[in-house]
């Protein structure tokens, strides 16, 4: 009989992408692949460390797991698992644990456990090492991919254990890039979204190459309809990429690009290289450039230091930016990080006071600019059809929208349908099929005519 393997991913796009070859990994090593609450041989959890509840989460699943089938394999990798490995043989409940590396091979590595003996694999990153290549990621029936070209970084934030968890920068070859971006569209993605721990900064460390240019190249793929960023660092956002952007008709319009705090004395104590107000033009500066452009960032509350004079200046700069959404996080201090010894730490209560109250003013602004749309009609990438109730979807600029059906739908998915935004529901929008008029032209789309 075949073995079967499960798998549990934390934290940001790169883990899941990553799972995701993984996951094709065992596939192309005979396993079946089971979903993570049924019984399976091996459980795989691709672990995070971001915050302390991500630590919580990743032990959590670790031990659910073991519960769930007591004489299965357990696996810990990713991010917790490359920082903290001590942590995890102290529970007693993995039996391999390896971090971001050498992963190409754990197929093989479990064939080869004997006994109760936990194997540890987790190695240190060092200068020099190569871009870890697991398999492409094409599954079926996926209207959307993740593609991860980029790895590693460079800033030192205070706050932040990335770089020791994920290494220095590394780049995919733009020939490997457009190799795997082939195989997710063939595979049926329409949307390619890149991801990356810093992806602004991807082709630095490869001669002559850009992340400019690698979108340049991408748009040529036959089938791809939809090209998206995840997540683009503030210094990193410069004239060639934005010019890149507007003269894409592929690119879509919305950028994630973090500012972590509005008051200029914090983000010095987190070793952010930017102030306020260059963040602000920053902004100003993309929503001129970019029609209609969707801008979200995350925002760190209650960092060390941060008295009621901090806070209030960093929501009166995010309410004056105006974003279309807003990732809150409320500091957890993070073992080996400079912010971990400041003083003036804040207590939990006061954390959770500031991240309720930035949490409403979040919602608020992503109301406010699904609002703008009511009454356009915008392009959805149907990703799901529930058959005559309503296809689910995005627009471009990143906007949920369920559009109304009488009938089947089924050949909506995985096509953009011409959808005309009626009401506001919860997080996403209602909308009605605008169907094409006989002998008439398709129109432009509504971000087009503006």
């Amino acid at each position: 009989m075949k073995k079967k393997a499960a798998f549990y991913t934390l934290g940001c796009k790169v883990n899941f992408c990553e799972t995701e070859s993984l996951q094709v990994l065992f596939e192309k090593a005979g396993f079946g692949i089971t979903g993570f609450d049924d019984r399976a041989d091996v459980y795989v959890i691709n672990t995070c460390t971001v915050t302390g509840h991500s630590d919580h989460k990743s032990r959590k699943a670790i031990r659910r797991a073991r519960r769930r089938s007591p004489e299965a394999i357990i696996v810990a990798t990713g991010c917790y698992a490359q920082g903290a490995p001590e942590q995890i043989r102290e529970m007693g409940q993995a039996d391999l644990i390896i971090g971001n590396q050498g992963r190409d091979k754990l197929p093989g590595l479990i064939k080869s456990l004997q006994g109760d003996t936990v194997l540890d694999l987790v190695v240190s990153h060092k200068s020099g090492q190569g871009f870890e290549l697991l398999p492409p990621a094409g599954r079926r029936g996926r209207t959307r991919g993740f593609l991860k070209i980029q790895e590693g970084c460079s800033h030192q934030c205070s706050y932040c254990v990335v770089p020791r968890v994920r290494g220095p920068l590394r780049s995919m070859p733009p020939s490997e890039a457009m190799l795997r971006a082939r195989t997710l569209v063939d595979s049926g993605c329409r949307e390619l979204v890149l991801t990356g721990v810093h992806l602004g900064l991807y082709g630095v460390d490869l001669q002559g190459v850009s992340l400019a240019g690698l979108l340049k190249e991408l748009e040529t793929i036959p089938g791809l309809l939809r090209l998206r960023l995840s997540s683009l660092e503030p210094s990193d956002v410069n004239g060639e990429l934005v010019e890149q952007i507007v003269d894409s008709k592929l690119i879509c319009p919305h950028l994630h690009i973090p500012l972590q705090s509005g008051d200029g004395e914090i983000l010095r104590l987190m070793n952010r290289p930017y102030e306020p107000v260059e963040y602000l033009y920053l902004a100003r500066w993309l929503k001129q450039t970019i029609p209609g452009l969707s801008l979200s960032t995350d925002v760190i509350v209650g960092f060390p230091g941060e008295t009621e004079k901090h806070h209030r200046r960093s929501m009166k700069l995010i309410s004056d930016i105006g974003f279309s959404g807003l990732h809150v996080f409320k500091y957890s201090p993070r073992p080996l990080t400079p912010a971990a010894d400041l003083p003036d730490q804040l207590p939990n209560q006061l954390k959770e006071e500031r991240s309720r109250e930035m949490i409403r003013l979040g919602e608020q602004m992503a109301s406010d600019y699904r609002k703008q749309f009511l009454g356009t009609v915008q392009p959805v990438l149907v990703e799901k059809v529930i058959p005559y109730a309503y296809g689910e979807g995005f627009t471009p600029h990143y906007l949920r929208v369920r559009i109304e059906t009488d009938i089947k739908a089924g050949h909506w998915r995985g096509r953009e349908i011409e959808a005309v935004l009626e009401a506001e529901e919860g997080s996403y929008l209602t909308a009605k099929h605008k169907k094409k008029r006989p002998g008439r032209k398709p129109g432009r789309r509504a971000d087009q005519r503006k």
